[in-house]
């Protein structure tokens, strides 16, 4: 059985990375360390020691040049003291039975990078400004696809989680894209409505405005999976504002989707 070895990137603005590695604490992982970017450019950690990659959520770079732009750059330009390219690790990262987690600025991050949904055609979608103009902080309702082969979201058809962000809207840059998209499946989460839970792209209930109510995107091998919602944001079942009055919110529903990231990795990984 596959030891779940999970690293998590930190720094330059990034503010979650403790809630991350808890989850995966809590979801049954091996090992998890908590790693700042300057490390990973300084060649003093490299991916290939890992089999789970998450991006964790924040302010980037303050957001200042679009979410994740900044560290895509940085990243796309780095190389380690021995001549090697962090892209290049990346790239073998994830042709391997390895996970690879964005959750917010990280799943903005992918996009940018070009990891997804294909991560051999560069981009072919980003995550723009919210269509509220400001920055939105709820919690929402998603409807899981069960067809996806998301390994992140299996089992999962509807699921509550916090959103906290100022661009959430995805958009494909062609039709043609994001209808590839849809027919694969590669939408494992849309924001739902409410009352009846089903996709909406109607204000508040989906945050951002993104067409077809999209929560976040997977890969077609489901192993590299990017979302808005903040599902290490729900690890305990005090964190859902209305637990004391709602029994059905007795399971911190977030942890599920790092759980099965370990099942997968205990099962299948390298």
């Amino acid at each position: 059985m596959t030891r779940a070895h999970c690293l998590v990137l930190a720094g330059n603005g990034t503010n979650c990375e403790v809630e991350t590695a808890h989850a995966c604490k809590l979801a049954g992982a091996d090992r998890t360390d908590i790693v700042p970017i300057w490390d990973l450019l300084a060649g003093d950690v490299r991916l290939d020691d890992y089999n789970f990659l998450l991006l964790p959520g924040g302010f980037l770079d303050g957001d200042d040049l679009g979410a994740a732009k900044a560290m895509a750059w940085r990243l796309q330009a780095a190389k380690t003291p021995n001549g090697e390219s962090i892209l290049s690790q990346l790239a073998r990262f994830v042709d391997e039975p390895k996970l690879v987690l964005g959750i917010c600025n990280g799943f903005q991050l992918l996009t940018k990078l070009g990891l997804l949904p294909w991560s051999h055609r560069g981009q072919t979608v980003t995550v723009w400004a919210n269509d509220s103009g400001r920055f939105e902080d709820r919690w929402v309702r998603l409807q899981g696809d069960v067809d996806s082969p998301c390994v992140f979201t299996r089992g999962i058809e509807d699921i509550w989680l916090p959103v906290r962000h100022g661009e959430g809207k995805v958009l494909f840059g062609e039709d043609a894209d994001g209808r590839e998209a849809e027919e694969q499946h590669l939408v494992p989460f849309r924001y739902a409505d409410p009352a009846t839970g089903q996709p909406t792209e109607i204000y508040p209930h989906n945050p951002n405005g993104s067409p077809g109510g999209i929560a976040g995107l997977t890969s077609p091998s489901g192993r590299i999976f990017g979302l808005m919602p903040h599902p290490e944001a729900y690890n305990n079942r005090t964190n859902h504002p209305e637990w004391p009055r709602h029994p059905d919110h007795t399971e911190p529903a977030g942890i599920a989707l790092f759980v099965n990231a370990m099942d997968w990795l205990k099962k299948n990984g390298a």
